[in-house]
């Protein structure tokens, strides 16, 4: 049996939409990301949208970071997004791994001034193979290098320094004392939920 016709006017899907433009938060410049559609402003608050490091600040030597943000506010044909995260790509990790050496995995939370909680995953690759013995001091050094870091940090400073590297050049500075590394890097940061304060 035949489906009946609708009768009147009906706007089509994609003509009842609207396009926004993406915005990424002040810390990294309010640089515009991309575009998303929308029939409803609403329902573009909780939507993720990523974008790599070097889009953001013009450096394509950054490419290898993806950033995600999360649309938290609309205004006009505007949406604003808030920092929830970054990662590594894995050929950029795989490239950093050599032979006869170890590679330090350390995942800790961590929470800044202000409250917000960041769970950051760190790698750490050392010059020759190392002892458990000493994997697991790197591990606590690092740890407590991050909570002291991020416990005199905003957000906003903390997330600038995990992505722009120089929060890992700072863990370097304090792990190589321990075990001989060659290189550390955060490869991993997502914000959990806003502690306590």
């Amino acid at each position: 049996m035949a489906k009946k016709k609708q009768v009147g006017r009906r706007l089509e899907g994609w003509k009842a939409k609207k396009w926004y433009r993406v915005y990424v938060p002040d810390a990294f410049g309010k640089v515009e990301i991309g575009d998303t559609i929308s029939a409803d402003p609403e329902n573009m608050v909780g939507r993720i949208m990523t974008a790599t490091l070097g889009e953001v600040v013009q450096d394509y030597s950054k490419s290898h970071i993806k950033m995600r943000f999360k649309i938290n506010n609309v205004a006009g044909d505007a949406a604003y997004t808030e920092f929830v995260g970054h990662e590594v790509t894995r050929d950029y990790l795989r490239s950093m791994v050599k032979r006869r050496a170890s590679r330090i995995d350390t995942i800790h939370p961590i929470i800044s001034k202000d409250g917000k909680l960041l769970r950051v995953t760190v790698v750490c690759l050392t010059l020759s193979r190392a002892e458990q013995s000493q994997v697991h001091a790197v591990r606590q050094a690092i740890s407590q290098a991050l909570s002291a870091r991020a416990a005199e940090s905003d957000f906003e400073t903390l997330v600038k320094d995990i992505v722009s590297g120089d929060m890992a050049r700072d863990v370097f500075k304090v792990v190589k004392t321990i075990y001989p590394i060659r290189r550390v890097e955060i490869t991993k940061s997502k914000l959990e939920q806003v502690a306590a304060v």
